[in-house]
């Protein structure tokens, strides 16, 4: 079984972000009850939950854009309430809308970056080069950004998240509207400036695909954190293979499944969902010991959907909210 999410005991050298019963209101929507956790320098931690499911308020309160309700978080063994302004050096944000100005070019929307941060003279050229060289802008580095394409200005958007080197970078949704091959680039450039830099990387995503990319997801849903583990660890604890049925009495077939064999399974758009070791064998036994009921069956290994619809019920798309 999977379970609950707890704090590691690390050190706080060994800590980039630590967040303590963290909860938060909007009125009388609870967006956040009692989340806790930790993120160890140098990884590369991903929040996974539906839209509504309090990832967006997280990010609000981790990038110091709204104090939390209740609780508290540290970064880098920083309270944000006593030490905002070395607390937001330490930080590089990419949100999920565009921040860029399509009217400049990419080293323009750079050199702005840089001059918010205090940065000028050959200092900001150096590191604009190197941030153009490493996300494969430098041949378009005086286009405007308004002729790019979604890909290449999330490249962009990263890039000014990064002028002055932050010790955490922090993205809300990084790949929302990005297609295919423009999602495996952008997380081909996150793993190569991990791997050259160290950097702590925080992203929330409602994307099964985006969080393998994690060494570590929180399972997040209708504001409560409901697990912490690798993504392999998270879908390893499932009870065996997925065996997805369908027929015209879910619930009726459901309950004589569990009658019959002792195993218990969910209905989902009126497919029926169980666990299995050795699923495909059992696919026969199903099959005969209910004829003419199952129009279709299917067998897979979990993936990190089955996670969550394990742990809550329902599927990360049908956006509960809290």
């Amino acid at each position: 079984m999977l379970s609950p999410a707890t704090i590691s005991p690390q050190t706080e050298q060994q800590t980039a972000v630590r967040v303590f019963s963290l909860g938060h209101r909007y009125g009388d929507r609870v967006a956040l009850r009692d989340v806790s956790f930790s993120v160890l320098a140098g990884e590369v931690f991903g929040v996974l939950g539906p839209n509504g499911g309090g990832k967006s308020t997280l990010f609000r309160i981790l990038s110091t854009m709204i104090p939390a309700g209740s609780g508290k978080i540290e970064l880098f063994g920083r309270d944000p309430n006593t030490a905002k302004s070395a607390v937001r050096r330490d930080l590089g944000i990419v949100f999920q809308a565009p921040s860029l100005d399509p009217f400049l070019t990419a080293r323009e929307n750079l050199l702005h970056q840089g001059h918010l941060y205090g940065l000028s003279g050959r200092a900001l050229d150096t590191r604009m080069s190197e941030l153009l060289a490493l996300f494969d802008l430098a041949d378009r580095r005086n286009e405007r950004v308004s002729r790019f394409s979604g890909g290449l200005r999330r490249r962009v958007e990263i890039a000014k998240s990064l002028l002055h080197q932050p010790r955490l970078l922090i993205l809300d949704e990084p790949s929302t509207g990005l297609d295919p091959g423009a999602r495996r680039d952008m997380w081909a450039y996150l793993n190569e400036l991990r791997t050259r830099t160290g950097m702590t990387v925080l992203f929330t995503t409602h994307y099964m695909d985006e969080a393998e990319h994690a060494t570590r997801v929180a399972v997040l849903d209708r504001g409560r954190l409901i697990a912490v583990d690798t993504p392999e660890a998270l879908k390893s604890a499932l009870r065996g293979d997925v065996i997805t049925v369908e027929t015209d009495e879910p619930h009726a077939l459901a309950r004589q499944i569990e009658e019959r064999f002792g195993i218990e399974s969910v209905v989902l758009e009126n497919r029926l969902r169980l666990e299995r070791p050795r699923g495909y064998e059992f696919v026969t036994t199903l099959v005969e010991a209910f004829p003419g009921r199952i129009h279709s069956i299917s067998v897979g290994k979990a993936t990190l959907e089955d996670v969550f619809i394990h742990l809550t019920g329902h599927r990360l798309e049908e956006n509960v909210a809290p």
